[in-house]
């Protein structure tokens, strides 16, 4: 199985100058907890709602703070013709739960969440296996 098979297409995308008043509302209207952050038509970051909490209200910065100062830069993209399992472990190795799928351009074309993997595991005993292996790693404390 691919990322295409299972990402999120075309997810919302933000700007690094977007406020992050104005990305919580992205997630609030996409039911989302990631947005990636475009620039220049490259993937450039991923911010989270966790960012959104952890790196702005806890620490006092306000809603029209841009997201570059909260986002996570350079984060770890693939591409629509990643295997899963290599998603998995990318996850796992970085303990993220969300990853970036980018064209040969490094646009934004799609994302991959702990839930896709999730959903796509319900048909098959192994690759269900291994998606709990891979949301224990992600979650395991550093």
């Amino acid at each position: 199985m691919k990322a295409k098979d299972l990402m999120t297409a075309n997810p919302c995308c933000a700007s690094p100058d977007d406020s992050l008043s104005e990305v919580a509302s992205m997630m609030r209207d996409a039911d989302c907890g990631s947005v990636p952050v475009v620039e220049a038509g490259r993937v450039v970051g991923i911010v989270t709602d966790r960012d959104l909490a952890v790196r702005g209200l806890a620490r006092g910065l306000s809603g029209d703070t841009k997201v570059r100062e909260v986002m996570t830069a350079s984060p770890e993209c693939c591409s629509e013709n990643t295997d899963v399992h290599e998603i998995e472990r990318l996850m796992s190795d970085r303990q993220v739960r969300r990853v970036p799928i980018v064209n040969a351009d490094g646009g934004c074309v799609g994302i991959v969440a702990q839930a896709d993997l999730a959903r796509a595991s319900s048909n098959s005993g192994a690759l269900a296996r291994e998606v709990a292996e891979t949301v224990a790693e992600i979650s395991a404390p550093n």
